[in-house]
């Protein structure tokens, strides 16, 4: 069975839908983007106030603190004057890699040995001291105990530090949430409902005129992974021995961050072919700073897509 294509056959169409796709995200962005980061931030600020907390207000950082809070580093990191990346402290602390890394995640290397997990902190410990920013902090060179205004200023600073830093994830969680909720206030309005599929049935199995978001399709033959799909709906009439439609939804706020990332898709729908079959059918779900260059590819792949401003095309795909 082959399926007629949407849009990745259709290149005259694309220079203006891609204008279209710009102009939207760029809307979204004025309005939504904001308001995301400024919750983020305030949520950050908490998080700093606890970090600030659990070390004294950064008077007392030392190796027992720091294992009592791993999840205070990321805080600490941009504590410092310039703040860390992670790499740059792993290099200038010369801790072991992976501790840092988990406890980036708010823990502690479970199998390390307490004499040399003592180690590693304590030298993660002075490379923090020596570089804490003073100005921020500047009850640090009084000694003294900060007022709750200054720790709510140097709060505020840290967290806009961290915000920074994951400026651009927010605001693709943000449009990826987005555009899951439209997606599933168009299938609802079609009659369909939202049901997680029990993982003891395959996929072909799904319940007809249900859809659920981000599920696990297990790949491979010698070695099984699961690959996470954004959307995954099952038709009113099920495509007997085709699976479920299954959707990614796709933002960007820029051109060259999608021409980088272009090659995941491909690879996502090649691993689902090899898996169940050539009739696999993988679409996008676009919204943003997708250029010819981009869609060229995707489509040569033996991917389609929907735009995120002509919804409406859904529909072609058989719901």
């Amino acid at each position: 069975m082959t399926f007629e294509r949407i849009n990745a056959d259709k290149p005259h169409f694309w220079k203006a839908d891609i204008a279209a796709s710009v102009d939207q995200f760029n809307e979204w962005f004025m309005r939504f983007a904001p308001k995301a980061f400024r919750a983020t931030r305030l949520q950050t600020t908490e998080q700093v106030k606890a970090a600030l907390l659990a070390t004294n207000d950064l008077r007392n950082l030392q190796p027992d603190r720091l294992k009592a809070n791993p999840g205070a580093l990321p805080t600490l990191r941009m504590c410092t004057a310039p703040p860390l990346a992670v790499d740059r402290l792993v290099g200038l602390s010369n801790a072991n890699k992976s501790l840092i890394g988990k406890m980036e995640e708010g823990k502690i290397a479970p199998r390390m040995n307490e004499e040399i997990l003592l180690v590693h902190l304590t030298s993660v410990c002075l490379v923090l001291n020596r570089l804490l920013d003073r100005d921020i902090f500047p009850w640090l060179d009084r000694g003294k105990k900060p007022t709750n205004h200054e720790r709510d200023r140097a709060s505020t600073i840290v967290a806009d530090r961290l915000c920074g830093a994951v400026a651009n994830p927010i605001v693709r969680n943000a449009q990826e949430q987005r555009q899951l909720t439209k997606i599933g206030d168009f299938l609802n309005k079609l009659g369909y409902r939202r049901r997680a599929h029990p993982s003891e049935l395959t996929l072909q199995e799904m319940e007809p005129a249900t859809y659920t978001f981000r599920m696990n399709v297990p790949v491979g033959k010698t070695l099984k992974v699961n690959i996470p799909i954004d959307v995954v709906i099952q038709p009113k009439n099920p495509r007997k021995d085709i699976l479920p439609i299954l959707i990614e939804a796709k933002s960007a706020g820029d051109f060259t961050n999608t021409n980088k990332r272009r090659k995941e898709e491909a690879m996502k729908i090649h691993q689902l072919q090899a898996a169940y079959g050539a009739k696999v059918q993988l679409v996008l779900f676009l919204c943003g700073y997708f250029g010819s260059d981009y869609l060229g590819y995707e489509a040569a792949e033996g991917l389609d897509w929907v735009w995120e401003h002509r919804i409406e095309d859904l529909l072609k795909l058989g719901l």
